[in-house]
């Protein structure tokens, strides 16, 4: 009998890479969508026909006892949130409904309708903020520095209490910055992958954006969805820390997606002051020795990779959409490349 999942926040770029993995484990696989008056299924586009979709709303909790009664589900996924950070400070108390107070609704919701289900909620490496310690692991004490990392700094606590004082099979993955062709345009990685293949290819004049300095963790979403698929196949729920262990700049991330198109940033960044977060994180840098002890999982594609997979997509969609006379020759160095278009498809 094939198990059950419900993933929420199915059409976004983790939701669909998570889709994607557990089909090929021959999970039936639903979906939960908000009801809007416009639908975006672009990157689930190629699996509507696989995927059982199914409303509800993280605001309301009736909707997501309906959701989890027509699901059944023996692993339930939280991907669901408001997750950009800048619109986090124009919108604090939104951000909190969703990206916290909707983790309790549905832990809640699961307590009344599938409490034996097992349960992934998808944390961040944004609750660290002004970090404690280099690099930070599950016990690194939480220092957030937006409105949307102490909101996740409540789901993240609400999931272990729950977990604690019910005995749900509940755990969190706090994942660092992880990227794919699938990334919102709002994020900066794919603003600027998607800056350099439009500059390449005469459609874009200039990139503008605010500190250059800050340092990430970055990695690629399409290995991090496994790990989150690991944790639910442990007999214990733990909390684990998902990320590469290397830390690089946007400067370095800018140079590295310039370089796949034989560019010089140097002419073509600008930077604006009001881009610049009201409350910066400087430092993230992840130490995942526990998902790679206890779940045997490690990422498989590098930050170089990463890059120039991101401006790949980012250059034939643009190539597609506008066919201008230029082409990309030999910016990218073949073998990574074999492995990032493998990792693209996955």
């Amino acid at each position: 009998m094939k198990k059950r999942a419900l993933i929420t926040g199915v059409t976004g770029q983790d939701g669909s890479y998570l889709a994607e993995l557990l089909l090929e484990k021959e999970y039936e696989v639903f979906g939960m969508v908000r009801r809007a008056s416009t639908e975006n299924f672009a990157r689930i586009e190629h699996l509507r026909d696989r995927v059982n979709l199914v409303q509800g709303d993280l605001l309301d909790a009736n909707s997501l006892e309906q959701a989890l009664k027509v699901a059944q589900p023996d692993e339930v996924y939280n991907l669901a949130a408001q997750s950009f950070v800048p619109t986090s400070w124009q919108q604090p108390i939104l951000t909190g409904e969703f990206t916290a107070l909707g983790v309790a609704r549905l832990l809640e919701a699961m307590r009344n309708v599938c409490p034996n289900a097992r349960f992934y909620q998808a944390s961040s490496s944004e609750m660290f903020g002004k970090v404690r310690e280099v690099p930070q692991c599950e016990t690194t004490p939480f220092y957030p520095r937006s409105p949307y990392g102490v909101a996740k700094a409540f789901g993240h606590y609400i999931t272990v209490n729950l977990r604690e004082s019910y005995g749900l099979h509940a755990s969190s993955g706090i994942l660092f910055n992880h990227e794919s062709p699938r990334r919102g345009l709002e994020f900066v990685t794919r603003k600027i992958t998607r800056a350099a293949a439009a500059i390449a290819l005469g459609l874009q004049k200039q990139l503008e954006l605010g500190n250059l300095d800050a340092r990430r963790d970055w990695g690629f979403a399409g290995d991090y969805v496994e790990a989150m698929w690991l944790m639910l196949q442990q007999d214990h729920p733990g909390d684990y820390v998902v990320a590469t262990g290397e830390t690089h700049s946007v400067k370095e991330f800018v140079d590295a997606a310039f370089a796949c198109v034989n560019l010089d940033p140097e002419g073509y960044v600008r930077i604006r002051a009001d881009l610049i977060r009201p409350a910066e994180v400087d430092l993230l840098v992840g130490d995942p020795g526990k998902a790679k002890h206890e779940l045997g999982w490690t990422p498989t594609i590098t930050f170089t990779g990463l890059v120039e997979m991101m401006v790949r997509a980012d250059y034939d969609n643009l190539l597609r959409e506008n066919r201008p006379q230029k082409r990309l020759t030999g910016a990218l160095r073949p073998v990574t490349l074999e492995r990032a278009n493998q990792a693209a498809v996955r």
